[in-house]
């Protein structure tokens, strides 16, 4: 059975003896064979590299689904006071840093049981007062592994000081002390 060359093979030269020579497909010994084989494996190094990095420098972005467009539209633009565009029915949210999320509906929707969006604050006592005031109503807690306090914020209990919030379709989000965050 031959094989495929591939980036984890390496093809030498059998001129050189300082080296063990790896069998090519077919058992070739001819010196161009050779030289195809061995630049095939270089190039195959080449594009894994390339695929590899393709990745590495992609502008990602995340999303999450909601049951009501128009209502994720007022909440994160009107309510939340980001900025929001809305293109084919899917609501961008554009935010600082340069970062994008997207929300898209979906009609059997079921909220995230886990938060989808942080907001790293430097007050988070400011940020739950302000945005009280214009309706967001924070999570309370009691729970043995976490607890938060009558405004909806937990504190000393192993991270970062955090209030969780949701959105009009259930989905979990947070303002958190951003001296707390990685």
């Amino acid at each position: 059975m031959s094989r495929q060359p591939s980036a984890t093979h390496r093809y030498e030269f059998p001129d050189r003896n300082d080296v063990n020579v790896i069998p090519v497909p077919g058992g070739a010994t001819n010196l161009y064979t050779r030289a195809f084989h061995a630049a095939w494996a270089q190039a195959e190094t080449i594009v894994m590299q390339r695929s590899a990095a393709m990745l590495k420098t992609s502008h990602a972005f995340s999303g999450f689904s909601t049951n009501d467009i128009g209502k994720a539209k007022e909440f994160y633009g009107r309510t939340l006071g980001l900025e929001v565009s809305e293109e084919h029915g899917i609501l961008n949210l554009h935010l600082g840093g340069g970062a994008d999320v997207l929300i898209y509906p979906k009609a059997n929707h079921a909220p995230a049981t886990f938060t989808v969006l942080n907001f790293p604050v430097d007050d988070v006592d400011k940020a739950v007062d302000e945005l009280v005031k214009r309706g967001v109503h924070f999570e309370i807690y009691n729970d043995p592994g976490i607890k938060t306090d009558d405004k909806g914020i937990s504190r000393g209990n192993g991270g970062p000081t955090i209030a969780w919030f949701k959105d009009p379709a259930g989905n979990i989000l947070s303002v958190l002390d951003i001296s707390g965050t990685m």
